[in-house]
């Protein structure tokens, strides 16, 4: 393109290219560049002169070149596909017409703050600095997939996809699937009208979703399956109506959906499953609306309040090592009966490992006696008289002094009534003198002998009842045993 071509306000971008200076046609630094589509001559480029510059501009010796622009209206397809660009792109509040086309391209830096695109299509994107999309308005997808950018990528403030749209696009509004991010993944308070895809990207510093608000009915609001953090996950006050998938995510740090608001009526509201993480936070959350599903998942540290617990969690292989705020078992023994999968023993003998690292030995017990009062109900009714037996005697081991309670209960009775219509002696010159007292316990201890037992008969109901003691003694003599056995299994 010859320069004398140029028009007025392309002549002023041409020669301030060189010098690396910028040039503003904004009337006013609050001006909307939504209103772009109106701007005229005097401030409109055409994306073929940006093309020229980018690829083959004039250069000055002793300066950095670079394009610098503010406020233009940009007519025509830029297009640098595949193309290296060794200066600093910055097109600030500008107004495009149609689509930039990067796919491939090799840029320095690429600053597109505040302006309005109708999408972006830079797959497989090379960037050696920083991509800036800080408060940009694009109604239609931002492909980045494959992208690597060497610094951080800036989307705070950020619209993407068209709010008035009825529903959710097919295609995700933002799709930095497979990037390869350098350092941080800034966007606090990003607007999404659609899906955002961070499936299998790499983040080498922290992701910040803050005060973001994703929208997607029915669908995926966030995918990022397979993602890889290397410190944290901030999405503190995230709105997010649809699922939030991070299932398979590796995260060095820490997973924060504090204060958060997390709906998907009918679905999937948050799937963390298989992910590894250092902590997970939900701390004074909204409660869930939808599934919950953590299977698999590893987490350091978990501060989950019950009550951000939807009605139907999965929590099979869920593994971690503390669990906060700490709460005593019977606040939290409910979730796990939501388990969509039925019973689950290792979601129990999570709850009460956590306990015990936290010295609560107590709520430990509580929790294995809720774990086997829940797999009664999955036995057959045989099995289940014996299990409310071991239950209503000694807790199943848990609650060793109701046997001692019974035995108590049972020996005074035996006792008083014994006293009162003493039995008859078997012998009477070789009987020894009759104890009520000795003569119950020897019916109720199967194993010791005080020679009361066999000296004396007792006659009518006074024989049912040291049949009953003797056949009550056997019971809770073997549920005792269980117990004892049990405990010391789970020591």
């Amino acid at each position: 393109m010859e320069i004398t071509r140029l028009t007025p306000a392309e002549r002023r971008v041409w020669q301030a290219f060189p010098l690396g200076e910028g040039v503003d046609f904004r009337e006013s630094a609050d001006e909307d560049p939504a209103t772009g589509a109106a701007w005229g001559p005097e401030r409109t480029v055409r994306a073929a002169v940006l093309r020229v510059l980018l690829l083959n501009g004039p250069s000055r010796d002793g300066e950095i070149a670079g394009l610098k622009l503010w406020g233009a209206r940009i007519t025509g397809e830029l297009n640098l596909k595949y193309g290296r660009v060794g200066h600093p792109v910055r097109l600030r509040s500008c107004y495009f017409e149609e689509t930039p086309d990067l796919y491939g391209a090799q840029l320095r830096i690429l600053a597109l703050n505040d302006s309005v695109l109708p999408g972006l299509t830079a797959g497989h994107l090379h960037v050696d600095g920083v991509l800036r999309l800080t408060c940009c308005r694009i109604t239609g997808p931002v492909r980045l997939a494959g992208a690597q950018v060497s610094g951080a990528v800036f989307a705070n403030g950020s619209h993407f996809g068209d709010p008035a749209a009825t529903e959710p696009p097919e295609e995700p509004v933002l799709q930095l699937n497979h990037a390869d991010i350098g350092t941080d993944l800034w966007a606090p308070g990003l607007v999404a009208h659609g899906r955002i895809r961070l499936n299998g990207a790499t983040v080498g510093g922290q992701i910040t979703l803050d005060d973001a608000r994703l929208s997607a009915p029915g669908g995926h609001a966030l995918e990022a399956e397979t993602l890889s953090v290397g410190t944290d996950v901030h999405a503190m006050r995230l709105c997010a109506h649809g699922r939030v998938d991070l299932r398979g995510a590796r995260i060095g740090g820490q997973l924060n959906f504090a204060y958060a608001a997390l709906a998907n009526p009918g679905g999937v509201a948050l799937r963390v499953s298989s992910c590894v993480a250092g902590e997970m936070w939900l701390r004074e959350a909204k409660p869930v609306v939808g599934t919950v599903n953590l299977r698999r998942a590893q987490f350091d540290v978990l501060y989950v309040p019950p009550e951000v617990w939807p009605d139907e969690v999965k929590l099979d292989r869920l593994t971690y090592g503390s669990l906060l705020p700490h709460l005593p078992a019977e606040e939290r023994l409910p979730v796990l009966e939501r388990e969509r999968a039925g019973y689950v023993s290792y979601s129990y003998e999570q709850l009460a490992g956590a306990y015990r690292t936290a010295g609560d030995e107590a709520a430990a017990r509580t929790v294995q006696l809720a774990k086997l009062r829940r797999h009664r109900r999955t036995l057959p009714w045989y099995a289940k008289i014996w299990g409310h037996l071991q239950d209503a005697t000694v807790g199943y081991g848990f609650r060793p002094m109701r046997a001692a309670g019974w035995l108590l209960a049972l020996l005074l009775i035996g006792a008083v009534a014994f006293a009162l219509h003493p039995p008859r002696p078997l012998k009477s010159d070789e009987a020894p003198d009759f104890n009520p007292f000795f003569y119950t316990l020897d019916l109720l201890m199967p194993i010791i002998g005080f020679g009361q037992e066999g000296a004396f008969a007792p006659r009518g109901w006074y024989q049912w009842l040291s049949y009953l003691l003797v056949i009550t003694g056997w019971t809770l003599a073997t549920t005792i045993a269980t117990g004892i056995t049990r405990s010391l299994a789970r020591q």
